[in-house]
């Protein structure tokens, strides 16, 4: 008996020794695992914050117009800048130990074990604050456990490096709550049309039972559901000591406004616009080795939202009621600031870009470009040329082009340049390709950074190469800067998330780059005044004349047609602009109403701009004289010759002849008649 009672406790110390053997190595282990995890921690150094985050536009005058966001719509914003609400509800609801704990609420990680012990897989969570923010930050939603432990350690590299309120702030910008929104701010601005920071209770309460099931919870998408977890949150809220009883009964009794729809609405302030500006900004971040996906920048834009306005309004009311497209853009004359820009007549239905993306012919807009050239190389506003049906031989006269004009007819004079371009008269312009050779031409559309392609073809006078209506509208703008090299842009500033300025558009301050002389770009600019007048009228009508009794400004335009496109481009001193119509097939126009949109949406916008204002002149340099001019023969005009106009020339160029010389308002005419009398007695003599 004494012998088995001997065996029963020599076996009993072996179960002892063999359990305090394998607590003493668990506990080891413990210990073990615990000081390679400080070490890795250590090792491993603090596990990077960032996040995606909006960036966000504004317009010239500071006011936000627009965000962009890589792949989350999110807006970060401090701790202090939320509602204490809206802080105080998310912890109570989603970890009310939160200030205590070092990571992990381990009684809930038992409970939350047992749970999935019993269900034979990972269903219920435990996770605090610190795991959800590692969790939005590293990691996927997946429900594994191999998830759960990567939680675990990076929350546990969060407590070591980063204090309780960046965590919560961390938590709190980048949690989800539900149709796009990430983050507080996103989600308030969205649900409620207001800054996380003017949360009453109610609202926050309401916003914090979100993140548990956005498509459960959210107020939109089941507003029963989100009242009752609202207010299980108020009683969680009152329980813990968060606010009193009297609060919670008055937010439980507050009726609350949702204004989704209003922040829908606001998302579509000039979205091509805002489309150039992101790409514009990117080209920028790059050259300083930054990555704009990074998200959080603050660009600065150079959107005047009284240009965009009327730019929408011009193109809406004058494009009929079919596929008709159109494009648009204003810029100013000095900078090259973009200030409005429409790149279709519906974002939603089709985002490409009509202003920088669609290259079609630009007619004879080409041609201001051609007679810069001519100028440089002897040519006058008073130079004429033989403009009657021409056929033209080239490639060793195994070839012939014969242009037409756009009414199939033809002059049967000569004709001056300055009337040459206002009627848009092609003979002219091809005749003075010919006349001038194909590398000046070439070498002006590079100075003026317009595509006509490499091949020498007579037709480039006429504008077949195809380019972008944002090309050619800058190179207007070089004329009225008075030949001064400008560059588009739709950028004044980018600052970081910090609020560092990265860049800053300084291009006004650098000496401008001359294109050519303000004496040519005056005479060029003042021939392209002639559209609108009358008096330039001959076998076609000045391309202008349909538009000029809405003018109340001086303008100078040029407009260009194809089978396809309809163009009009032009500039008062201190503002181009230039506009586009046509079908994205490049089908033929032939309605009435699609070939007059083009010219009524643009002295629209004009007219709209400039209400109000003064009409200011061209300015003119001193080498430049402006001389009325006979229309017909190019000389001096008197009264005797009824088809005159001012015409600014280069001094050297002004005539000396007169248009005739019998002038009937002339005291030297009468005088060289009365000289002519044989009688003497007329003569005075006696």
């Amino acid at each position: 008996m004494k012998r088995k009672s001997y065996q029963r406790k020599q076996k009993r110390v072996k179960r002892t020794r063999k359990a305090f053997t394998l607590f003493v190595a668990f506990a080891s282990a413990i210990v073990v695992a615990f000081i390679a995890l400080r070490v890795y921690v250590q090792v491993a150094g603090a596990p990077p914050l960032t996040v995606p985050k909006a960036s966000i536009f504004l317009d010239e005058n500071d006011n936000q117009i627009g965000d962009h966001f890589t792949n989350e719509r999110r807006y970060w914003v401090d701790l202090d800048e939320m509602s204490p609400y809206l802080v105080k509800a998310a912890v109570a609801v989603e970890d009310k130990d939160f200030y205590k704990h070092n990571g992990f609420d381990f009684s809930r990680i038992a409970g939350a074990i047992l749970v999935d012990i019993k269900a034979g897989s990972k269903v219920q969570g435990a996770s605090t604050i610190t795991q959800q923010y590692a969790r939005n930050l590293y990691l996927s939603h997946e429900k594994s456990w191999t998830r759960k432990a990567n939680e675990a350690i990076y929350a546990y590299r969060l407590e070591v490096f980063y204090d309780k309120n960046e965590i919560l702030e961390g938590y709190l910008n980048t949690v989800y709550y539900g149709h796009g929104m990430y983050g507080v701010e996103a989600a308030s601005r969205y649900y409620y049309g207001k800054s996380a920071s003017d949360l009453t209770l109610a609202e926050a309460s309401m916003l914090a039972g979100v993140p548990k099931g956005p498509s459960i919870y959210s107020p939109i998408a089941n507003l029963d559901k989100a009242t009752n977890r609202q207010h299980v949150i108020l009683k969680l809220m009152a329980d813990q000591g968060a606010i009193t009883q009297a609060e919670k009964t008055r937010a439980e009794e507050e009726q609350l406004v949702l204004k989704n729809d209003m922040w829908v609405a606001s998302k579509s302030v000039a979205p091509y616009f805002l489309d150039v500006a992101w790409q514009e900004a990117s080209e920028i971040l790059k050259t300083k080795n930054l990555d704009i996906s990074e998200g959080g920048w603050t660009i600065q834009t150079t959107l005047n939202q009284g240009h965009q306005k009327a730019a929408e309004e011009a193109v809406a009311s004058n494009m009929p009621a079919n596929d008709l497209q159109a494009a648009f853009v204003s810029m100013e004359s000095k900078t090259g600031a973009v200030t409005a820009l429409v790149g279709g007549r519906d974002y939603a239905t089709s985002s490409f870009n009509r202003v920088t993306q669609a290259k079609r012919q630009p007619g004879s807009t080409i041609k201001p470009i051609l007679y810069a050239a001519a100028l440089e190389n002897g040519y006058t506003p008073l130079t004429f040329l033989d403009v009657g049906q021409t056929t033209f031989t080239y490639d060793n006269g195994r070839a012939t082009y014969a242009p037409k004009n756009v009414n199939g007819e033809f002059a049967e004079h000569d004709m001056t340049m300055a009337q040459a371009i206002a009627i848009s008269d092609n003979i002219y312009a091809v005749k003075t390709l010919e006349d001038i050779g194909f590398k000046n031409f070439h070498d002006m559309a590079n100075r003026f950074s317009v595509n006509i392609g490499a091949k020498d073809n007579l037709s480039l006078a006429l504008g077949t190469v195809e380019t972008t209506l944002y090309e050619m509208t800058n190179a207007y703008n070089i004329l009225a800067s008075q030949g001064q090299k400008t560059l588009p842009t739709t950028i004044i500033s980018i600052k970081n998330a910090n609020g560092d300025v990265i860049y800053e558009n300084k291009e006004v301050e650098k000496k401008a780059e001359t294109v050519i002389s303000k004496e040519d770009a005056y005479v060029l600019t003042e021939m392209m005044t002639g559209i609108f007048d009358p008096v330039f009228s001959d076998y076609s009508p000045a391309t202008g004349i349909a538009i000029r009794s809405r003018m109340t400004h001086t303008y100078a335009a040029k407009s260009g047609s194809t089978n396809s496109d309809q163009w009009l481009i032009g500039y008062t001193p201190s503002l181009t602009a230039g506009v586009w119509n046509g079908y994205d097939q490049g089908k033929n126009l032939s309605a009435k109403e699609d070939m007059a949109a083009t010219k009524q949406i643009w002295i629209d916008f004009m007219e709209n701009v400039n209400k109000g204002t003064k009409n200011v002149d061209f300015t003119k340099p001193k080498d430049v004289k402006g001389v009325v001019i006979d229309i017909e023969t190019g000389k001096l005009a008197t009264d005797a010759c009824p088809k005159q106009r001012l015409v600014y020339l280069n001094t050297q160029d002004v005539p000396t002849e007169k248009c005739t010389n019998f002038d009937i308002l002339d005291s030297n005419t009468w005088g060289e008649f009365w000289n002519m009398l044989p009688f003497s007695i007329f003569k005075g003599e006696g």
